[in-house]
Formats: C-alpha cells, sequence, structure tokens
C-alpha cells in the first residue's frame, strides 16, 4: 500500500510542480480591459478627479457625502494602478512614471478625505492637476504639448 503511495506521489508530483511554474494567465495577470481609455477617462477617472478639483465649491457637508468622496479619491488611485497593468499600459518608462503619479495623488486623497481634511484635499489640487497634464502631454494626441 505505500509503495503504491509513493509511485503515485512520484508520477503526480512532477506534474504539479510544472503547473505551477506554469507563466501567468489572463485570469490571474490583471485581466483584459473591458472598455476603452477613452471610457475609462471619461467615465472613472474624470469624475473622481473633479471631486477633488472642486471640493472647495462642493465640500461634503454629512458622513454620506464624505464616504462617497472617499470612494472617489480611492477609484482616483486605484485607477493610477489599473493604468500601470500590462492590458492597460502603453510603455514600461514614461507610461509608468504618470500613472504612479496620479496613484499618489489619489492615495493622498483617499487620506486626506478619510480625515476630512479639505485643506489637505485643497492642496492636492496642483499635484493631481500635474498627474492629468504630464500624462496628456506624453499621450494624449492633440492635447498642448503633445509629444514632448
Amino acid at each position: 500500500m505505500r509503495v503504491s503511495a509513493v509511485m503515485l506521489l512520484a508520477a503526480v508530483l512532477p506534474q504539479m510542480v510544472a503547473a505551477q511554474a506554469q507563466p501567468a494567465t489572463e485570469a490571474n495577470s490583471g485581466g483584459q480591459p473591458v472598455g476603452t481609455m477613452s471610457e475609462l477617462m471619461v467615465r472613472v477617472i474624470y469624475p473622481a478627479s473633479d471631486a477633488i478639483f472642486y471640493i472647495a465649491t462642493r465640500t461634503p457637508s454629512n458622513g454620506e457625502e464624505w464616504a462617497e468622496l472617499e470612494g472617489r479619491a480611492l477609484m482616483l488611485a486605484e485607477s493610477g494602478n489599473l493604468l500601470m497593468t500590462p492590458a492597460r499600459a502603453w510603455d514600461d518608462d514614461q507610461w509608468m512614471r504618470d500613472a504612479q503619479l496620479m496613484r499618489n495623488a489619489g492615495e493622498a486623497a483617499f487620506s486626506a478625505a478619510k480625515d476630512r481634511n479639505v485643506e489637505a484635499l485643497e492642496e492636492l489640487n496642483d499635484q493631481l492637476y500635474q498627474s492629468c497634464l504630464t500624462c496628456h502631454q506624453h499621450y494624449r494626441p492633440g492635447y498642448p504639448g503633445y509629444g514632448r
């Protein structure tokens, strides 16, 4: 009985090791985009960034509104991460740096929103604007300064 169990393990073990060493598949490598880059920008990133850009005139006044702002700031940070996935990244150089700028601004906004710190959110406007500007200048044809 022990001999057959050892033989079975000896036969199956190499297959198990080989299966674990296989390259990443679509299911575990970030998947494939559902929407276009334009749809991601217009439907997710713009509304999330606008919540930060217009914090002085659209300041949350209750817990529900603060929770919504936290969600938008989190979407902004996670959108930066999403832009760095293999399915979205245009290159491994400037694109990654630009996406990291958005992620950093979003992360700081998320923290400030959790603290309900309007002043800190206002101070993030320049950082967030620069993250948008630099990416658009590098990757959005027709944008002022495109191709720098």
